[in-house]
């Protein structure tokens, strides 16, 4: 049976990619550095994920196991090295730590077998082009020789998992909905088989749409709903105002995909419903603190909120609820949250404009920079 190597055994790795890797029919290896998690998993014989809401149902999985990368980096990098897939969904920031291993894992792969496919299962455009990256900084001089070890192709994941219940142990609970989209043209018509995912010739409209209505959705939904007293995305969206707000600025990223890649914008529409629907799910208690975790890196130049604003006010198109939102987020204070901190401390030092220019990347220049700038006045003068 073909092997597949998830670096992030965390929610999503265990209810979302692993979940339709172990459906393909490969043998699941789970890479983490959380050795508690890695040793509950290789404990366990099964684990279930409980879709919750209309139309869920539960998945039993089976056939995996774990190795903990920062323990045993040899054991991760075996695993690679005789992979069919390797897959990761541990957050953008930390690709770079996973190139090393695997590199390691390409250095011992045997070149005459078949190319592996790398996928990250990241909420960023071109995770997998980052990840490639960091995989050629890490082989140095061997790099143009492990890379053609593997095929990298990009792509757009979507499912809610909200956070762990500490009852739960390694059980994932999970919406109904998820879609996974794949790139198909790096494997030149011969894709890895994986039923529950979707091969396309253009990624962009896919990942574009997913970023800019689902993420910003939700994010803009956390934020809103933070500065609100609401303690979770549901209970945000019950409150008449916050609906509307975030409606709104999904309009806006809606009329930037319209002229970008030429979607319709009725199925845009359409779209937006269905997205607020999915956050409205009851059996998912979704917390305003968990979706508004780093807001550094939501609030940047590529990311949910900057990415369409920008370009809508190039294009002379409105900002005004994306802007908002983005307002919202300079005020999002969770002493949790390393980001959170770290924002509220720049707040407090840095002048609006010296802020705007490190936070968001946008140039003095730009057409977006006064509005945004004149936010983050605004949420220095309430400090």
């Amino acid at each position: 049976m073909p092997i597949a190597v998830h670096f992030g055994a965390g929610n999503i790795g265990r209810g979302f990619v692993g979940l339709l890797l172990h459906e393909a029919g490969y043998d699941l290896v789970f890479s983490d550095v959380a050795s508690d998690l890695v040793d509950a998993i290789n404990a366990a014989p099964e684990y279930t994920v409980h879709e919750a809401g209309p139309g869920g149902r539960d998945h039993v999985v089976t056939g995996f196991r774990a190795v903990d990368s920062r323990r045993d980096p040899e054991a991760a990098a075996d695993a690679v090295a005789s992979a069919a897939v390797v897959t990761t969904a541990v957050g953008p920031t930390v690709l770079r730590f996973v190139a090393p291993v695997i590199v390691a894992g390409l250095e011992r792969r045997d070149p005459d077998a078949p190319p592996v496919a790398i996928m990250a299962c990241e909420n960023a455009i071109g995770a997998t082009d980052l990840l490639r990256d960091e995989i050629a900084a890490a082989a140095g001089d061997r790099a143009a020789q492990l890379l053609a070890r593997a095929v990298f192709a990009n792509t757009a994941v979507d499912r809610i998992v909200p956070a762990p219940q500490a009852s739960a142990g390694i059980d994932v609970t999970v919406e109904p909905y998820c879609e996974w989209v794949i790139e198909a043209a790096p494997f030149g018509g011969t894709p890895p088989r994986i039923p529950g995912a979707r091969f396309v010739d253009a990624l962009a409209p896919y990942i574009e749409r997913k970023l800019f209505t689902v993420n910003t959705g939700h994010s803009a939904t956390a934020y809103l709903g933070a500065a609100a007293g609401h303690a979770t995305i549901a209970e945000s969206l019950d409150d008449p105002a916050i609906e509307a707000a975030v409606s709104a600025a999904l309009a806006e990223t809606s009329a930037v995909l319209v002229v970008r890649h030429g979607l319709d914008p009725q199925d845009l529409a359409d779209y937006r419903a269905k997205i607020l629907d999915r956050f409205r799910n009851p059996a998912l208690p979704d917390t305003v603190q968990r979706v508004g975790r780093q807001p550094l890196r939501k609030l940047s130049r590529h990311e949910r909120f900057v990415e369409p604003a920008a370009e809508a006010a190039e294009r002379g198109l409105g900002t005004a609820a994306l802007v908002g939102a983005m307002g919202a987020a300079l005020a999002f204070a969770d002493p949790a949250d390393e980001e959170a901190v770290r924002l509220q401390g720049m707040l407090r030092t840095l002048s609006a404009a010296e802020l705007v220019s490190e936070v968001t990347g946008l140039d003095p220049d730009h057409p977006l920079f006064p509005a945004v700038r004149e936010a983050v006045t605004a949420r220095q003068a309430a400090l």
